[in-house]
């Protein structure tokens, strides 16, 4: 792996496929380790930014539309990827690109838990949540005894994502984003584009709602996993890399 204040990077350059990474709020482009891992062995080049006040990057517009504006440098020369996945937060960015994407390739979009649509009541939950985390930052084992499918590595990397995350980000991400209503952005799926929606346990902290993704859009799946919580790919990455195209040796 090869980290910068902007982004992560795993694989080769030159590889011939592609995967982008978006990370949701409090995280950072390195919370990506473990799929990023098994992506690089399968011969993807593997790239997850870090948005907007995140990892030490500054931003005063925290408007979801404004942290998919500041990834648009990653598509530039009709840049294209095979596989785009987000979580939680950056499952919304991640929507938000679609006008972005070049109409070159297929694309697989995969979104982990995102946060579509939440009511006033749950948001406010949601920010006072993030701001408690914020103001006491738990450390590794403090994570590994409230979640023991997690790694020590998962959560080594959780707790130092919320560490290099202010408060004035959290504030500002529900402030610039009320009401938090997202769900439109699934209209008009671009024809080379197939989303997957994998939405976790309502009962453990499951953000993401079957009702909030429309049922009659093209290309567009949804998926929902009892006994799995929002953190999806700290919990069971064959989840997600079931979702992926991969190319196997025919036997």
């Amino acid at each position: 792996m090869y980290t910068s204040i902007s982004a992560s990077q795993w694989g080769s350059p030159t590889a011939s496929r592609r995967a982008l990474l978006i990370h949701g709020l409090t995280m950072s482009s390195q919370s990506w380790e473990g799929v990023a891992q098994l992506l690089a062995a399968e011969g993807f080049f593997v790239v997850a930014p870090n948005l907007l006040g995140h990892a030490w990057r500054r931003g005063t517009d925290y408007r979801v539309s404004t942290l998919a504006e500041d990834l648009r440098p990653y598509f530039v020369m009709d840049m294209s990827y095979d596989v785009i996945i987000g979580h939680s937060l950056g499952g919304t960015v991640t929507l938000s690109l679609l006008p972005f994407l070049p109409n070159t390739k297929d694309t697989t979009v995969i979104l982990l838990d995102p946060a579509i649509e939440l009511t006033k009541e749950t948001a406010d939950k949601c920010e006072n949540w993030f701001l408690k985390e914020i103001a006491n930052v738990r450390t590794a084992d403090d994570h590994m005894a409230e979640n023991p499918a997690w790694s020590r590595g998962d959560s080594l990397i959780r707790a130092l994502g919320v560490s290099m995350c202010g408060r004035t980000v959290v504030e500002g991400v529900f402030k610039h984003n009320s009401p938090w209503s997202f769900s439109g952005l699934f209209k008009n799926i671009p024809p080379h584009v197939t989303i997957t929606v994998l939405a976790s346990d309502p009962a453990l902290g499951g953000i993401c709602h079957l009702e909030h993704v429309p049922c009659d859009v093209a290309r567009l799946h949804a998926k929902v996993f009892i006994g799995i919580g929002h953190w999806i790919q700290y919990e069971d990455l064959d989840i997600i890399m079931n979702e992926i195209p991969l190319r196997r040796a025919k036997l």
